[in-house]
């Protein structure tokens, strides 16, 4: 935790407690030990920023929050974390993991395979069983679909990314010295955060940002429907708007509320950031002063991807292997989580950063480079034993839309901070504006 921070630029001044125990998410690999790092270093991000001594976390709250998919509850009804045809199949040599949770993704799967709209996961699975692995890979991801080969661990490449920094921070241009205005509980309040992401990784990271006073807008293209519970789960503390950025109208909205955006995080592919002119380096010379926040699936490969997909493209999958035969995954989508973690912790030391010296910022990290990380560091032969934790003292309940709504509250904290939640809204129901 205090390299992460280290490479931030920030110097620890809060004093952070050893976990009373490790993390309870069991694995070969030192996950729990990862999101404790990742919790731990957005929680002394905001200590610094709220000028508090300490840092205490729960390590039982850390692991529910990152396997919150299998705690949240609609009405007393747990989601469905996976659609059919999202998961492992074997193909003509070795397996693919494919991911088919938003429709247009599974439409393209089908398409790449030549089935129909209905066909469902007894005949992808016979499809992808007669090609082998690399080539179902090409032709789905040909097609805007989602779907990596699974491999074996590839220590060059890991050696590689770990060579540099877990989050990369760029000087993009000058800009005046910005005080922050935020309070010893709010360290936050008048930060505005522009929040161009979905699924995971960045909502978690804006959700952060909210949880300490920022007041967080996330904009969707309305043809791109969010999952509904997903969002409920990272939607807390912010509001949700549509915008169509290739109307031009619609497009000159945006632009306004970016002219007025402190923090920008962005959670898309670069390629089509670029296509926009939402790029970092463009952005910076729109918005000077801002600090920008981007997190990406593979780094410098412009290539679709989700956590579990970078899992099995990396290795993690066989490393989680129960039989050897059969690919596995982590007890949580830990690298969406950790990213989120992190980038949230680079925004608030990059805050603090221009306050103090100026400047425009950029902090970038990918699932990518967070799989090598894990991947490097120390595990264990056999998987760290099973513990069960209750959820029930870790969680909050809302009412939303007239259904009860639970999901498990934050795991960041520090000394005299926010111990809850903000209630998270419906996607897509707020005005494009700052309040």
């Amino acid at each position: 935790m205090r390299d992460i921070l280290a490479g931030m630029g920030l110097e620890l001044s809060a004093v952070v407690g050893e976990p009373r125990h490790p993390v309870p998410l069991s694995s070969r690999l030192a996950v729990g030990e990862l999101a404790w790092s990742a919790v731990a270093a957005a929680s002394a991000s905001a200590a610094q920023l709220a000028g508090a001594g300490a840092v205490t976390l729960d390590p039982d709250r850390i692991a529910l929050a990152y396997a919150s998919e299998r705690f949240g509850m609609v009405d007393g009804v747990a989601p469905v974390a996976f659609a059919p045809l999202s998961g492992f199949f074997r193909t003509a040599d070795g397996w693919v993991r494919t991911h088919g949770n938003y429709p247009h993704h599974a439409r393209a799967l089908r398409e790449a395979l030549g089935l129909g709209d209905e066909a469902g996961t007894e005949d992808v699975a016979a499809a992808l069983g007669d090609i082998p692995a690399d080539e179902a890979e090409r032709a789905i991801t040909a097609k805007g679909g989602i779907c990596a080969a699974v491999r074996e661990e590839q220590p060059v490449l890991d050696a590689a990314l770990c060579a540099e920094p877990l989050v990369r921070i760029d000087r993009l241009g000058d800009a005046l010295p910005r005080p922050g205005h935020g309070t010893p509980d709010r360290p936050l309040a008048g930060v505005r955060v522009l929040d161009l992401t979905r699924v995971i990784a960045g909502p978690v990271a804006t959700r952060t940002l909210a949880l300490f006073g920022a007041e967080v807008l996330r904009i969707d293209p309305p043809a791109m429907p969010e999952i509904p519970w997903q969002h409920l789960d990272t939607g807390h503390g912010k509001r949700s708007a549509l915008l169509d950025l290739d109307e031009p109208a619609r497009r000159g909205r945006f632009d306004e509320l970016l002219e007025q955006a402190d923090v920008v995080v962005l959670g898309y592919r670069p390629e089509g950031l670029a296509r926009l002119g939402l790029s970092p380096d463009e952005i910076a010379a729109r918005r000077p002063g801002a600090v920008i926040a981007q997190l990406s699936a593979w780094g410098a490969r412009d290539r679709r991807g989700f956590d579990s997909i970078v899992q099995a493209a990396s290795g993690i999958s066989w490393v989680e292997s129960r039989d050897g035969e059969t690919p596995g995954a982590l007890p949580a989508q830990a690298l969406d989580h950790s990213a989120g973690y992190l980038l949230a912790a680079a925004v608030m030391a990059l805050l603090e950063r221009r306050a103090r010296e100026g400047g425009s910022w950029v902090a970038e990290t990918s699932l990518r480079r967070v799989a090598s990380e894990l991947l490097g560091m120390p595990r264990t032969a056999e998987p760290s034993p099973h513990r069960v934790v209750d959820p029930a003292p870790h969680t909050q309940t809302f009412e939303i839309d007239g259904a009860a709504v639970t999901t498990v509250g934050p795991a960041p904290a520090f000394e005299g901070g926010p111990t809850a939640f903000a209630a998270p809204r419906p996607w897509g129901r707020d005005d494009p504006s700052w309040r």
